[in-house]
């Protein structure tokens, strides 16, 4: 039996986690589940899944599901834990296999991190971890012999494209020459464009949250929603790739796909392009990175290339989307300046989710706040972990000027 641990399992990456162990009670068991806030939710997930432990980290929460479960026979038995460093430990865990990093953005660090040091068997969904800290993620994931399996569907598209002798240990390709040697000459990261892919840019002033976050293609939360429709998210995901697969920027171009059939490619130095399809559901890559190197039922139904009938593509316009040219300056700059991109954009985010700022003034932020921080050398995870204030007290001050 697989003992896996979800950390942020009620989120969408984790509740689909969960339906993928539904249909292999077998082989894996959800051993431990995590939220923030979410009692309610969780309690459903342990009544169903009884899990041997439980992280809220809100401890008022933990408290009160801890009630809720002592208070059910089936549950009692559940230990419960509260705050940040219980993740970390439940990510450490000796008797977790699998660690589904789900947690969405900077908060879900420390625990990837503590998962890659404890050689764990890594299901990155968390992008944020790769933003912030590559190449200190990279080599504790080295350093301790873990596995890295990408679980955004670009990514993981990626990896099953990618040459076998390059994967054959996870997503953790020693040098960006071992690509060429290898043949590959760019990875072709795949984009819907979001909802706004047809709107003017005038158009754009006057987006609300829920136009923003109504996703054409798939189910997501707010934040990655509205991450979709400015393109930031396909930017993080550039940055992703590029220390996934030690990939410079030139490397990776983004290509739109409305259709978000193809998940993404890469293209071989003899003319050939391998893709990954399939339909956009992320039991896909959950079940594929569950099951490495086998297969399994991920209970996704098959691809009908025939009712997709077509498929187009477009390259993407930087003046349009502003986040994606952001993203890549950022990557191009190297040091703090992702984790400074992330920031700034989360604080942006989440403004605009309240309503305090408009769609457009998202990307002039995080381009404001990276203009007036300068990057420095990501040689430790406190520096990082600095520039990530730093850069959250300067957007947040430019929200409400």
């Amino acid at each position: 039996m697989i003992n896996v641990a979800i950390l942020g399992s009620t989120g969408s990456i984790g509740t689909s986690t969960l339906d993928v162990i539904a249909r292999q009670p077998e082989r894996f068991c959800a051993y431990a589940l995590t939220a923030n806030k979410n009692v309610e939710r969780i309690y459903e997930q342990c009544v169903q899944f009884s899990p041997v432990k439980v992280v809220m980290v809100d401890e008022a929460s933990a408290h009160t599901l801890e009630q809720r479960l002592k208070a059910n026979a089936q549950t009692s038995h559940i230990q419960v834990f509260s705050g940040s460093q219980a993740l970390d430990d439940i990510a450490a865990d000796k008797d977790v296999d699998y660690v589904m990093a789900a947690i969405v953005g900077a908060a879900g660090l420390n625990s990837s991190l503590a998962a890659a040091r404890s050689g764990k068997r890594i299901l990155l969904a968390n992008k944020e971890s790769l933003v912030m800290s590559g190449d200190l993620f990279m080599q504790a994931v080295k350093d301790n012999d873990a596995i890295l399996l990408p679980i955004d569907s670009e990514h993981n598209a990626i990896f099953q494209s990618m040459p076998e002798q390059l994967t054959r240990n996870g997503a953790s390709i020693d040098s960006g020459n071992a690509l060429l040697l290898a043949g590959v000459e760019k990875i072709l990261l795949t984009a819907s464009g979001g909802p706004f892919l047809s709107k003017t840019l005038d158009e754009l002033h006057h987006v609300t949250p829920d136009q923003a976050c109504a996703h054409p293609n798939w189910e997501m939360g707010r934040k990655i929603s509205v991450d979709s429709a400015t393109m930031m998210n396909k930017g993080l995901e550039v940055i992703e790739a590029s220390c996934l697969f030690n990939a410079t920027a030139d490397d990776i171009q983004v290509v739109i796909h409305p259709q978000s059939v193809i998940h993404s490619m890469v293209s071989y130095n003899d003319g050939s392009v391998l893709a990954q399809l399939g339909n956009p559901d992320m039991r896909t890559p959950i079940a594929h990175a569950m099951a490495w190197p086998e297969r399994m039922n991920s209970g996704v139904a098959q691809l009908d290339i025939f009712k997709v009938a077509q498929l187009n593509f477009q390259q993407a316009d930087f003046e349009r989307f502003v986040c994606l040219r952001l993203a890549y300056d950022a990557l191009r700059a190297g040091g703090t300046a992702p984790a400074i991109l992330n920031a700034a954009n989360e604080v942006a985010v989440e403004a605009f989710l309240q309503e305090q700022i408009s769609f457009t003034r998202i990307a002039g932020i995080v381009e404001q706040t990276l203009e007036q921080l300068s990057s420095e050398a990501a040689t430790s995870l406190d520096i990082i972990l600095v520039a990530d204030t730093q850069a959250r007290i300067i957007a947040t001050g430019l929200c409400t000027a």
